[in-house]
Order: C-alpha cells, then sequence, then structure tokens
C-alpha cells in the first residue's frame, strides 16, 4: 500500500485508509488459502479449528460469522470463493461438495463462485464471443507478445483485457448485485452482508495491460535472500526441503524472477483501481456512510524473498498482510486515518463484525473485537503483545515422500510461531526450533536458537508459545458445569481486565 511507503499505488486503498484505521501489524494466523480463511471465518486457531490443509474438513459443529448474521436476518453473500473443505459427515458419499476443497462456507449464499474453474467468468466471457479453454482455468494464463525474459520490453500481458479480467468481472457483479436492491421492495433483512473475495494477486501472475508495465522489472531486484539458493537452503532442514519442489523454488533466472514480482504488482494495482469502482459506487448511492468496510487477505507471497514463492513456512511475508477498517458511524470519527501498531490478527474480523450487530461473540472464538480500538484509537492495556501463527505441512493424498525425507510422522508436519515486536520464536514439532532478533536482523537470516547468548530469550519465548497454546485450547464446553440446580454457564474471556 502507498500509505504504508510501498512502491505499489495505491490511491482507493489510500482513500478507505484515510476514512478508517489501518493495523500496520496485521497478520494471518495460518497458511494457505483453505487453513488462513477458516481461521477468519470461525474466529479459531488452527490448532482448535483444525482445517489445516487446502483440504483438511473444517468441522461441522463450528459455527461461523456467515450462520450468525444468517440468524439475524441477513442475507451473507459470496462473490468469489471461501475455500472451505465441508465436513464429510454432513453430505452423501457422492456429493459433489465433496470432490474439491474450494467449497463455499456453511450459512453463505454463493451468488457468483469463483475459484479455481472460474467457470461464472468463463459463461461471461463466451456470452461476450470468446473462446473458452478447456479447462476453463487456462483463461487466467493466456497472453499475448514476446515475454519479458525472451527479451520483451516489459511482462507480457494477458490476452484478456482489463474490463474483461476476472477482477473487473467479479467486481461487476457486486455492483449489479446492489443495484438490483436497491431498486427492489424494500426487504426484510436489516441490510446487506457481501464477502466478495478476489482472487488477484495470485498465481499465475499474469497482468492485463496497462497493469502489466506499471512496474519495470528491472528496478524490482530487492529480494530479501541470502546471495545463493544453497546458502540459504543450508539455514534450516525445513528450508532445504522446501526448496527442493519445484512449486515453491524462485526461478534462478533474475529476469524472470523479475517479470513475476512487477506482475504481481500489476495485479495489486488493478485490484485497487476495482475497488475504487466499487466505492464511487457506494458513495454515488449514499450507501457509503453507512457500509462497514473491512479489507484484508487471506496470506502474503514469498516472491522471492528467501529464494521462496508462495506462502508457507515461518516468515513474515507469507503472513504479515493489510488490514483496513472503516467504520462510518460517528463514534469512529476520532481515530480516522490512524495507522494503530498493535498486534492483530486474522481471528479478530469475526469478532469484530458481530461486535458491530451488538451480536453476542461465541466462545469459540480466539480472537478479540477490534470495535473499542476503533472508536477509542489506541488499544487497551491487556492487549496481546505478539503475533501467533502456524503452518500444517502435511500431506495426506501422497505425502509419503514428505514424511520421510524431514524424518517426521505426518502429525510432526507443524510449527508454531511467536512473533512479537523485536524477537521471533519458531517451534516446529520434530526439527530444531529457530529464534530471530528483528531488530538486528530484520530479514530473518541469522538463527540465533543455538547461541549461548540467548539461550534465557529462546526459553523465555519458548515459555510464551506454550502458555499461549494452553491459553487457546478450543474450550468445548468447559464453560459449563452440571449441577443440583441444572446446568450452570460462566464464559470468561481469555484475558483479564486490565
Amino acid at each position: 500500500m502507498s500509505s504504508l511507503g510501498h512502491r505499489v499505488r495505491t490511491p482507493n486503498l489510500d482513500w478507505l485508509a484515510s476514512r478508517g484505521v489501518t493495523f500496520t501489524r496485521h497478520f494471518a494466523n495460518a497458511v494457505p488459502c483453505g487453513p488462513s480463511r477458516a481461521s477468519i471465518h470461525t474466529g479459531m486457531y488452527l490448532q482448535n479449528h483444525r482445517s489445516g490443509t487446502n483440504g483438511t474438513p473444517l468441522d461441522q459443529r463450528f459455527t461461523n460469522w456467515a450462520l450468525m448474521l444468517r440468524a439475524r436476518g441477513y442475507d451473507p453473500v459470496l462473490f468469489g470463493y471461501t475455500d472451505t473443505s465441508n465436513d464429510p459427515r454432513a453430505f452423501e458419499p457422492d456429493d459433489p461438495v465433496l470432490r474439491s476443497y474450494e467449497g463455499p462456507l456453511p450459512g453463505i449464499n454463493p451468488i457468483v463462485l469463483m475459484g479455481e474453474n472460474p467457470q461464472p467468468w468463463a459463461d461471461w466471457l463466451a456470452s461476450k464471443g470468446y473462446d473458452i479453454p478447456d479447462p476453463a482455468w487456462k483463461l487466467y494464463m493466456g497472453k499475448s507478445g514476446l515475454e519479458y525474459e525472451q527479451g520483451g520490453s516489459v511482462p507480457a500481458p494477458l490476452t484478456i483485457p482489463a474490463e474483461h479480467h476476472d477482477t473487473w468481472f467479479m467486481v461487476d457483479q457486486v455492483i449489479s448485485y446492489l443495484t438490483r436492491r436497491q431498486s427492489a421492495p424494500p426487504q426484510e433483512e436489516p441490510g446487506f452482508c457481501i464477502h466478495l473475495s478476489l482472487l488477484r494477486p495470485h498465481p499465475p501472475w499474469v497482468a492485463p495491460a496497462p497493469y502489466n508495465e506499471m512496474y519495470p522489472p528491472q528496478e524490482l531486484t530487492d529480494f530479501n535472500r541470502a546471495d545463493t539458493a544453497d546458502t540459504e537452503a543450508a539455514t534450516h532442514p525445513f528450508i532445504e526441503y522446501f526448496m527442493s519442489l519445484p512449486h515453491f523454488t524462485a526461478p534462478s533466472d533474475l529476469r524472470r524472477m523479475t517479470r513475476l514480482k512487477s506482475a504481481y504488482y500489476g495485479l495489486m494495482t488493478e485490484v485497487d483501481h476495482n475497488l475504487g469502482r466499487l466505492f464511487e459506487w457506494l458513495k454515488a448511492n449514499d450507501e457509503l456512510d453507512n457500509t462497514l468496510i473491512i479489507f484484508t487477505s487471506d496470506h502474503g507471497e514469498q516472491m522471492g524473498d528467501h529464494w521462496l514463492l508462495g506462502k508457507l513456512g515461518y516468515f513474515d511475508a507469507s503472513y504479515h498482510i493489510p488490514l483496513i477498517i472503516c467504520d462510518p458511524s460517528a463514534s469512529a470519527n476520532g481515530s480516522r486515518g490512524m495507522q494503530l501498531q498493535g498486534f492483530t490478527e486474522n481471528v479478530d474480523i469475526m469478532p469484530t463484525m458481530l461486535d458491530y450487530l451488538d451480536t453476542e461473540i461465541p466462545i469459540q472464538c480466539d480472537g478479540r473485537s477490534l470495535r473499542e480500538v476503533i472508536e477509542s484509537g489506541s488499544f487497551p492495556a491487556n492487549w496481546r503483545q505478539e503475533a501467533h501463527w502456524e503452518f500444517d505441512f502435511r500431506n495426506i493424498p501422497d505425502g509419503e515422500q514428505r514424511e520421510q525425507a524431514l524424518g517426521l510422522t505426518h502429525p510432526q508436519c507443524t510449527l508454531n510461531v511467536v512473533r512479537g515486536s523485536r524477537y521471533k520464536y519458531v517451534h516446529f514439532t520434530g526439527l530444531p526450533p529457530l529464534f530471530f532478533d528483528l531488530e538486528a536482523d530484520p530479514g530473518e537470516h541469522r538463527n540465533l536458537a543455538t547461541d549461548p547468548a540467548y539461550s534465557s530469550l529462546v526459553l523465555e519465548y519458548a515459555q510464551k508459545l506454550l502458555s499461549w497454546r494452553m491459553n487457546h485450547d478450543e474450550p468445548g464446553l468447559t464453560h459449563l458445569a452440571l449441577t443440583e440446580n441444572g446446568v450452570v454457564a460462566r464464559p470468561a474471556p481469555r484475558y483479564p481486565s486490565p
């Protein structure tokens, strides 16, 4: 975001930030898409919702924000995808929903369901005369012209023009939905709730014109990584293994790597441009001042840092993501435009939404509402002092090779992170730990876990991590007791009052 000093131009998100609050230390609680979104949608850490990989089912016993809003009379609608692997116990064995990890979140109304199979977009393109490839996801990849590493002056653009790209299409679908709602007779529900989940920026990184040429690749050689890939691989067995997998390994060809980065940045600006069209509709139709807007992401991207691609592991690049919350009410006027540095996490989003609807936050939620923070412009004294995340790197369908290479069983293919303002501790179930001094080493290159000078700090952070996990064990029915007077309920917050 350019409002935070980055080279990527995001004028519309900067405008949103000027009206709301930017949380500059906001982190995903898991990667990749499915596990992270499970945390967003349930307010639960991975250790509790247990949907740890793309494909691990999300237990049907947990509620989510869509179910709770539906109970309040809202119609929570989806444009995009939630990547929910639904609980197979709730379906017949031959149900098509069990053949994809990209199912819709229970309770949500999928008006336009997109994902790996972009069929609604493909159908729309077909109506405009486009030839649709088989499979339809190849629409994301078609290029025109000479690619940059083959001698082109800029990254080759997507064959499809920007006004027909999936990002434009998705925002248009939301605007059409809002327009239909506004022209319809008054409805019984108190308002609308839209989950717009844009795929971009996401592989394959192919941006349409003019976004493909906004960020010259030759200016994007600033990667945060060791001098050589071999040096990076030697830092830890986990890194060595994942750098052996082509899907996660950054190209050694610098021109190709900078081309990917250029397209990635261009796709960000394309998202910003299209969100600007949505914001303009809200302004023009008198909806902006009664709409709560939450902008965030499910994960980050290594994009060549540490010689990696994708989202994985423990580095900040995969987990540090944007969060802007724009509350239109007068009670938030004092915090407009603020950039707050307290640690926030994706598990805070569901409690925040429910708080704004004056709805009880279920005991399953590990996060905390940000409403009070937004209205006061500051964090309470008992707010968390670190961010926490987990990565479950087991592979159930065909992970035997992974387990053998790392000397682990698949339940041991997990790591936990506690990340404070200065120090960061990474704990593996069956591999050596890592410890970083982010003040002296912001790029996370020097592991201090075995340095005697840091042994007391390593112990302190290992204890912090253990205490955090114990404090956030899935509560189940622990707030209930059966007595001679019947059931007694006494839910309590995770942390004492300041």
